[in-house]
């Protein structure tokens, strides 16, 4: 009897599994972030204290990036670095439509036109192809397409080989929306030092997250690091009454910055485990299940474990009704949505954005999921599929 299909004890009745357990992965650090928050309490520096300067060292070292630059969220960052690449009204920018909203909502926001392109079907990520075709759009519905943004979707990076080329060759810039990716590498390239700008977010879900928003970006040009700073505190120059240009309120707390910096502390072992938790799934999900695909040269971080079924929706509702959980990321992709739906596509459809919305499952992920947790999850993906399949005969 193989692995899949073995027979496995339930977890006991009064354990939840949650799809993300923030609180079992609090347990082993509340006291250090205990510490970390009576220690603002005592200084009072609540706001751009000394905490979020030593967070953005950190942050730096950990990806080997230049510069990390905090903010108060990943949308946040994403709007900043439009701003610090000059994005006007009527600039095209291309973006994924199998991403959350805010990846295009940050071009619009600036006035600028999203072209949503499509996404691989294996790896969820920007399809190059597509990417040609929307410069090709751009070109066709005469837009000035000023840059492209990636996002490195379920924390595995796009396939910046053939991404990279197709950017320089249309004289864009690149923007990587690394928001489930912070963490991960690509070909030895750290998430963090690939593009002009690379944004993150720290929503408590993400795999490095706080305990309210924050984001933070990263690049390799002094020049864009110091006007991303001033971005964040309303364009402000040498002082807060010398504004130098138009800006947000975009800074990160003190408090959030000293939880992230006890969380970076393990975060490399929680990303270790959570390939662990990856590698497992891949052997007790039953036949049927398409699961996730890693690139060759890519690592992940594993911020969704991302699985693709035709039988999505009954799946979804038979486990819900035995209390387990799974969630759709995403149920409609962009160019579907009505916010949207006047955006230029890559073409004139967008297939395989359209295929996932209807068939991927998200299963749960996060470092502290036990075997015994997942062999539950997967018995009961198993029983539901063979009933489906056999009230389908």
């Amino acid at each position: 009897m193989n692995q899949a299909s073995a027979p496995t004890a339930r977890p006991p009745a009064e354990r939840r599994i949650d799809l993300i357990d923030l609180a079992r992965q609090q347990a082993p650090i509340r006291a250090r972030i205990e510490a970390a928050i009576a220690r603002i309490l005592d200084h009072g520096h609540y706001i751009m204290g000394p905490e979020v300067a030593e967070l953005e060292r950190r942050l730096a070292a950990f990806s080997g990036a230049r510069h990390a630059v905090s903010c108060a969220s990943g949308t946040d960052a994403l709007v900043m670095a439009l701003m610090a690449l000059g994005l006007r009204p009527g600039d095209a920018v291309v973006v994924p439509s199998f991403t959350f909203c805010a990846t295009a909502e940050a071009v619009m926001l600036l006035g600028g036109v999203p072209i949503l392109a499509d996404v691989r079907e294996d790896t969820f990520n920007l399809d190059p192809a597509s990417l040609k075709e929307a410069v090709l759009t751009a070109r066709a519905q005469g837009l000035p397409l000023r840059g492209v943004i990636t996002v490195d979707l379920f924390g595995q990076p796009c396939d910046y080989g053939a991404i990279e080329p197709i950017v320089r060759e249309s004289g864009c810039w690149l923007v990587c929306d690394a928001a489930q990716a912070f963490g991960a590498e690509w070909n030895g390239r750290k998430v963090g030092t690939i593009g002009d700008i690379t944004t993150t977010s720290f929503f408590p879900a993400k795999p490095l997250g706080c305990y309210g928003d924050g984001g933070a970006l990263f690049t390799e040009h002094d020049e864009t690091a110091e006007i991303l700073r001033s971005l964040r505190v309303h364009g402000q120059g040498q002082d807060k009454y010398d504004n130098v240009r138009i800006g947000l309120n975009g800074r990160l707390d003190t408090i959030q910055a000293a939880i992230l910096i006890e969380k970076l502390a393990v975060f490399e072992a929680e990303i270790a485990a959570r390939n662990r938790v990856a590698v497992r799934y891949g052997k007790l999900l039953p036949p049927g299940l398409i699961c996730p695909v890693l690139a060759a040269g890519a690592t992940s971080v594993w911020a969704q474990f991302t699985v693709r079924t035709p039988d999505r929706d009954a799946l979804l509702g038979r486990l819900r009704a035995q209390g387990l959980p799974a969630a759709v990321y995403y149920a409609r992709p962009l160019h579907r949505q009505q916010a949207y739906r006047h955006c230029p596509c890559a073409s004139e459809d967008l297939p395989t954005s359209d295929r996932l919305a209807g068939s991927v499952l998200s299963l749960p992920m996060h470092p502290y999921v036990t075997a015994e947790e997942q062999a539950h999850v997967a018995d009961a993906l198993g029983a539901s599929s063979r009933e489906l399949r056999g009230a389908a005969e």
